[in-house]
């Protein structure tokens, strides 16, 4: 079967999610550039959470934490600056994938079921990364013709 999403309404589709993944992203983490603090979210994970152990070892161990605060705002701004424009999208994919799995974990609050909105968000990622969405209207595509790129064929994996 031959399935080539990158043409017609589908591909035009696929760029709005990795656009509007990424204004997501890039908006959360410049909001918090140059004053955010996670001490609370970590020291406050529900027991629910499979990672409240692990949250509040975070919360109350200092150069952990600090290393937390820098890299979410930073993390999120350039994963969202990388799937607006296109660039090494399956590599920023799979980071705000990594983030939301934490997120996800860290809210734990499933009293109206498992599927919530850091759930949609983990899709969201995954959508925009195994479907390659940087090949279209995106760097990745021009990235990906470069000398650099055609001689080490691996980099592919990063970039789309």
């Amino acid at each position: 079967m031959d399935f080539d999403y990158s043409q017609g309404v589908t591909g035009y589709v696929l760029v709005l999610t990795r656009l509007i993944t990424g204004y997501w992203f890039f908006h959360a983490g410049v909001t918090k550039l140059g004053g955010f603090s996670a001490a609370g979210y970590l020291a406050n994970a529900p027991a629910a959470s499979p990672l409240q152990g692990f949250f509040a070892w975070a919360a109350a161990t200092p150069w952990l934490l600090e290393f937390t605060n820098f890299m979410i705002p930073v993390g999120e701004t350039l994963i969202g600056l990388g799937l607006i424009v296109g660039a090494l999208v399956r590599l920023a994919a799979f980071f705000g994938g990594v983030l939301m799995v934490f997120f996800y974990l860290g809210n734990a609050d499933w009293a109206h079921g498992v599927v919530n909105g850091d759930l949609f968000g983990l899709m969201m990622f995954a959508i925009v990364g195994t479907l390659a969405a940087g090949r279209i209207l995106g760097l990745d595509a021009i990235i990906e013709k470069t000398e650099f790129v055609q001689q080490r064929p691996a980099l592919k994996y990063l970039l789309g």
